[in-house]
């Protein structure tokens, strides 16, 4: 039986009322309520205040280079399908530096989980707007409002039809712990967009601001049906769906490789004879 204390307890250095307290939570409880030992995961995170989660937690840890987790965990992947992988990191980390290996890991379908905690600023470099922060809002270095359009993440990974995509909030930490679960248990690309305040640096997107307008999706929901995911990704403003968006069971980017099906290739030995056959074929 796994408990939460192999997860073990640290100091952390996040500010007091951070949203990220409560992710860490939940994502220690859904490992737990899985059945899964620290040794049977490995963390992948990028830069950032929610990049450090996975340090704050006994597990694989693999700490990379900004918006460059998502490779990274799909080598780990692919070269042990056996272990549960899951990407940590934050909004600008992974829809901007990173976004275009988060496009490349849907189309692929890799086996893994993405948590993207999602504030809507760039928290560790003190405030400018990340590709998530609302057209027209004030922040520190866009002093007369952010110019662009926000990227809408739940969006285009059901437009890509990812496999499994969700929406939770920070606030919500049952309702996040359950959201993980279902991610970590489904077979393919899973996302898990984390709504959190920065109680530092967004002022608007605050706790009240999310709870106000964050709501569970009813029970009659059909998380399969495309279209309607489609339409419930676009909604966004004074209400805000939360729970499993979209999701299907097409197949993963490991089964088009017959020799992963067997497990690790580490481990498996060496065919001495198949070995010579093929330098031999080289001479």
């Amino acid at each position: 039986m796994v408990t939460l204390e192999e997860y073990g307890n640290f100091e952390t250095a996040w500010c007091p009322g951070c949203g990220n307290f409560s992710i860490l939570e939940a994502v220690k409880k859904a490992l737990v309520d899985l059945g899964l030992k620290p040794r049977e995961v490995l963390f992948v995170s990028g830069i950032g205040q929610a990049a450090k989660a996975p340090h704050y937690l006994k597990a694989n840890v693999f700490n990379g280079l900004h918006g460059r987790s998502l490779p990274v965990a799909t080598g780990a992947k692919l070269a042990n399908p056996g272990m549960t992988v899951i990407v940590e990191s934050g909004d600008g980390c992974n829809y901007g530096e990173g976004g275009n290996h988060f496009l490349a890991a849907i189309r692929r379908n890799i086996n893994l989980t993405l948590l993207a905690h999602n504030n809507q600023v760039y928290a560790l470099t003190k405030g400018q707007a990340s590709p998530t922060t609302d057209e027209g809002q004030v922040t520190k270095v866009q002093p007369r409002g952010v110019p662009s359009a926000p990227f809408n993440p739940i969006a285009v990974a059901v437009a890509l039809q990812a496999g499994f995509v969700a929406r939770g909030f920070s606030g919500m930490t049952d309702h996040l712990t359950r959201l993980i679960q279902q991610a970590v248990s489904h077979k393919g690309f899973s996302l898990v967009d984390i709504l959190q305040p920065c109680v530092s640096f967004n002022k608007v997107n605050t706790f009240a601001w999310y709870k106000n307008r964050c709501y569970e999706l009813p029970d009659d929901y059909e998380s399969s049906n495309w279209e309607t995911a489609m339409k419930k990704a676009l909604e966004w403003g004074e209400r805000i769906p939360v729970g499993v968006i979209y999701q299907n069971e097409r197949p993963t980017f490991e089964d088009h490789f017959p020799v992963l099906q067997q497990g690790p290739l580490v481990g498996r030995g060496v065919d001495r004879e198949r070995l010579q056959e093929v330098m031999d074929s080289y001479a």
